[in-house]
């Protein structure tokens, strides 16, 4: 059973969500950050990176920022930039990219069945990262990013989905980078208890992107039944703002691969031992980078040609799902038993370039500060489901998602 509740969201006003909605805090720097906020003063980052509003040498990391963005929060709500809805509700987003189109439902997940493992990872988290984003929820009482889930099948959900995304829309905008956003809630109880009930008949929800948000969240809630030790589990801190879509409506861009040497092989030994260990190499003739076009086979870009690697299947079949994905096979066969990166988590000779960029971005890179380029084929929903429902923590950059949910434009104040 898996428990989501409606919930009273803060949110912008319907003139300014366009303005309010922002990219996740964690997909730019602190200076890109600052180049995003000018000329714009509603934006969120001004409270999701509030070193942005103090000078350029403020630690990011220090009591200023977190009590600024407090105050960034609460002077957004006097001065009617964010309204609160009286009830609560669900809500419903629709992202629009390209082809790719994808409508989840916004309520607050419980944080036991994070911790019951009933909402599944399938990445390790780091302790430094999740500081951040605990001072963050924690000082302003706020829950700003929502997390990224997904469910496999629900057919009443489905159908709900596709019911109330018929009415007027609460928010309906085209984003700076072309990316169109949708947002509707519910209008009345039957409709609340059905979601509600229809998620109850799940066994698991998965995290396909936001995990340090998450543990994040998480901490934050045992933290605060740590301070309030008659709590009833009902508290708005015992959950997590997420937006849950249906698995088979999303997709996973490539997540590509850059290295700064090969670890002292000549191009040529480099590419026979390659032959000779991980799969055939075949030289791509056309004009445009080489995109693999399946499972288990990645393209290399070295000295301005592409080529085409097809993994043997004696190194494709391991027993775990985990290791069967082709970053994990990459990262046993090349990056570690040839190139002697062991931890890409550390190594500084690897690099990572989300799908999005495009492969002409690898080519830019590998004439400017690296050597060579590997792409790759996107990972499967199936397969991380499959890796999460065994427990298991796939490689790192193993999956990206597109498009990226805004930050700001629904609230879970805890």
């Amino acid at each position: 059973m898996i428990k989501v509740k409606p919930f009273n969201a803060l949110r912008p006003t319907k003139e300014l969500a366009k303005d309010v909605a922002a990219l996740p805090y964690d997909v730019m720097s602190s200076s890109e950050a600052r180049e995003m906020v000018k000329g714009n003063e509603y934006t969120f980052l001004r409270i999701d990176r509030a070193e942005v509003n103090l000078e350029k040498d403020v630690d990011i990391y220090s009591d200023r920022v977190y009590n600024t963005a407090k105050e960034m929060l609460e002077k957004f709500e006097n001065d009617g930039v964010y309204v609160s809805d009286t009830e609560k509700r669900y809500y419903f987003y629709r992202q629009i990219m390209g082809e790719q189109s994808q409508t989840g439902i916004v309520g607050c997940a419980s944080i036991d069945d994070y911790l019951e493992n009933r909402i599944k990872k399938h990445e390790f988290t780091r302790a430094d990262k999740e500081v951040d984003r605990i001072r963050h929820v924690d000082t302003c009482s706020a829950q700003t990013g929502p997390i990224f889930l997904a469910y496999k099948d629900s057919d009443t959900l489905d159908t709900i989905i596709c019911e109330q995304t018929k009415k007027e829309p609460l928010y309906d905008f085209v984003s700076e980078d072309g990316v169109r956003h949708t947002v509707w809630t519910t209008d009345n109880s039957e409709v609340d208890a059905k979601i509600e009930g229809a998620f109850l008949a799940l066994d698991a929800l998965y995290i396909a992107d936001g995990h340090h948000r998450c543990a994040s969240a998480v901490k934050v809630g045992l933290k605060r039944r740590e301070e309030n030790k008659g709590y009833t589990g009902n508290e708005e801190f015992n959950y997590f703002l997420s937006v849950i879509f249906p698995s088979k409506s999303l997709k996973i861009l490539d997540y590509n691969r850059l290295l700064k040497d090969l670890n002292g092989y000549g191009v040529e030994d480099f590419l026979k031992i390659v032959e000779e260990k991980i799969g055939k190499v075949t030289e791509h003739k056309g004009s445009e980078p080489y995109r693999p076009t399946k499972k288990h086979e990645v393209g290399i870009y070295l000295d301005e040609k592409w080529y085409k690697v097809e993994f043997y299947p004696e190194i494709c079949g391991e027993e775990k799902a985990v290791d069967r994905l082709d970053c994990a096979i990459l990262q046993k066969n090349l990056l570690s038993a040839i190139l002697d990166i062991d931890d890409p988590r550390t190594d500084k000779r690897i690099d990572f370039a989300g799908g999005i960029r495009g492969l002409k971005y690898l080519e830019e890179r590998c004439h400017k500060d690296m050597k060579m380029a590997i792409s790759m084929y996107p990972t499967s929903l199936e397969d991380l489901m499959a890796v999460a429902d065994n427990g298991d923590v796939m490689p790192p950059k193993s999956t990206w998602f597109e498009p990226k949910l805004r930050s700001g434009l629904l609230i879970h104040k805890i």
